[in-house]
C-alpha cells in the first residue's frame, strides 16, 4: 500500500462523526467486490471516494444504502446501526442517495419531482423548500413547469440532487456528480455541494474528476479493486504523486 495511512477509524471517534463503517464487504452473487472498506464522515464534511472505473466506488455507496448484499463489522449512521436495514428505512433515518443514473420521473415537471421528494425536517432544522432550492439551482427555477424528459443530462442531475434535499437528509451519498457534464454545469454542481456543506450536510461523493473533488472536498479515500489504498486530506493527496499515479491516472 502506498502512503501507509490507517484505513480503519481510530477508537473513540469524535462526537461530530455522523457516519462510520469498519470492514465493509460487498458481493454480487458469489463474487466479492469490496474488501474491508473502512471510513468515517463528520457532520458537515465532504469526503471524496476516489478511484478508477470499476474500483468499487459506486458499490460502496450502494452497500451503505442497503442496495447490494453486504456485511460490516460496523455500519453506523448518526449513532444508529443501519446494517441490514431496508433502503427505505435508511433513507428515513436521514441518509440521502443520488445515484449516477438520476432516476427522475420524466413525465412529471421539475416542481412535481421536487414535491415527490418532500419529507418533514428533523425538529429544530429548517426544511428545504422549492424556492430555497431554486436559489441554489437557478436553472431549475427557470424551468419548474417543464417536464423532466425535456431537460439536459446536467439539468436532470441537478434535479435529482434537489429532490434528494427535499427529503431533508443529514448526509448525502453522491455518485459521480460531475461525470459527462459541461464545464459550466460542473461549476454549478460544485457550488451546490458547497452550499450543502454550509448547511451542515455531510457528503460522501464518488468521483473520478480530481479537479472537481479537490474544489469541494475536505478529505479523500482512494480505493482500487475494492480496497482502501489511501486516506488523507486533499492537500495530502495532491502532494502524493505515487498514489495519484498508481490509483488515479488513466
Amino acid at each position: 500500500m502506498l502512503n501507509a495511512v490507517p484505513t480503519s477509524p481510530e477508537p473513540g471517534a469524535a462526537p461530530e462523526t455522523i457516519f462510520e463503517t469498519r470492514r465493509l464487504n460487498a458481493f454480487y452473487g458469489r463474487a466479492q467486490i469490496l474488501f474491508d472498506i473502512s471510513l468515517t464522515v463528520k457532520r458537515g464534511e465532504i469526503v471524496a471516494l476516489m478511484g478508477r472505473n470499476g474500483a468499487g466506488k459506486s458499490t460502496t455507496l450502494k452497500s451503505i444504502m442497503g442496495l447490494v448484499t453486504a456485511s460490516a463489522e460496523m455500519l453506523a449512521f448518526n449513532g444508529v446501526d443501519i446494517g441490514g436495514l431496508a433502503p427505505f428505512r435508511i433513507a428515513r433515518a436521514g441518509l440521502g442517495y443520488v445515484p449516477e443514473e438520476r432516476r427522475i420521473f420524466t413525465d412529471l415537471t421539475v416542481y412535481e419531482n421536487l414535491e415527490i421528494g418532500r419529507r418533514a425536517a428533523p425538529k429544530g432544522r429548517a426544511a428545504w423548500e422549492p424556492q430555497r432550492l431554486f436559489d441554489i439551482f437557478p436553472n431549475l427555477a427557470e424551468m419548474q413547469g417543464r417536464r423532466a424528459s425535456a431537460m439536459s443530462g446536467g439539468e436532470q442531475q441537478m434535479l435529482t440532487i434537489a429532490r434528494t434535499l427535499m427529503g431533508n437528509p443529514e448526509m448525502v451519498l453522491l455518485d459521480e456528480p460531475s461525470e459527462g457534464l459541461a464545464p459550466v454545469i460542473v461549476e454549478e454542481m460544485a457550488e451546490a455541494v458547497m452550499r450543502m456543506k454550509e448547511e451542515g450536510i455531510a457528503v460522501l461523493l464518488s468521483e473520478q474528476n480530481l479537479h472537481f473533488a479537490s474544489a469541494v472536498s475536505d478529505r479523500a479515500v482512494v480505493i482500487e479493486k475494492g480496497a482502501v489504498r489511501f486516506t488523507g486530506t486533499m492537500d495530502e493527496l495532491a502532494g502524493n504523486d505515487a498514489v495519484r499515479a498508481a490509483y488515479l491516472s488513466v
